[in-house]
């Protein structure tokens, strides 16, 4: 029979998340994981297996407490364009308070090219962000609130790549009217014609 853990599991992994976050994956050792978690080696390995383990959950950790919860909030929003809307804004907001950039993005740009298991488990997230956008904008095609100028799947795209780039940019230029700006014309593509308006 196992013995009950004796630590809070999610401020462990929050203090995991700080570490990686801070540092990136590479200049992390578990040593260092150790330090910040307050488990010793065996207990962190016995609790969550090795470092590369240890990273996805804290990356899922981490899009729960962010994107996930973005979405959620997004969601409850009645007009399909209005969720959009909240979720890009609320993006460029984050941008602009912490100088740390996204840790899924930090993850993608480190450790992703030079490993297969974190490349697709980045990519099958990075695609919940997707099936959020593409379901939201084609219900906004259906109410007449968004232009049906272009496909969901290609505006949501368009949408994601804005906002991944967005959080790169704003590592090196935090600057509000260039990241605004640039997601005022991402969001554009939702606009009807004047026409129809």
């Amino acid at each position: 029979m196992a013995r009950p853990r004796d630590f809070d599991e999610g401020k462990v992994l929050d203090a995991a998340i700080e570490r990686f976050w801070n540092f990136g994956y590479g200049a992390t050792s578990v040593r260092d994981l150790g330090d910040a978690m307050g488990l010793g080696p065996t207990s962190l390995y016995n609790a969550f297996g090795d470092k590369h383990a240890l990273f996805t959950r804290c990356l899922d950790r981490y899009l729960d407490n962010t994107l996930r919860a973005r979405i959620g909030q997004a969601e409850a929003t009645v007009s399909p364009r209005a969720a959009i809307e909240a979720l890009v804004h609320g993006f460029v907001d984050e941008c602009l308070v912490d100088p740390r950039g996204c840790m899924l993005v930090n993850a993608a740009l480190e450790v992703a090219p030079h490993d297969m298991q974190i490349h697709d488990f980045i990519a099958a997230r990075l695609g919940e962000l997707e099936e959020f956008l593409i379901a939201r904008i084609a219900a906004g095609q259906r109410d007449g609130d968004i232009a049906a100028t272009y496909p969901p799947e290609n505006i949501a795209r368009l949408l994601v790549t804005t906002l991944l780039g967005l959080r790169v940019l704003a590592r090196s230029r935090p600057d509000p009217d260039l990241l605004r700006g640039a997601a005022r014309q991402a969001l554009a593509l939702l606009d009807l014609p004047p026409s129809t308006r």
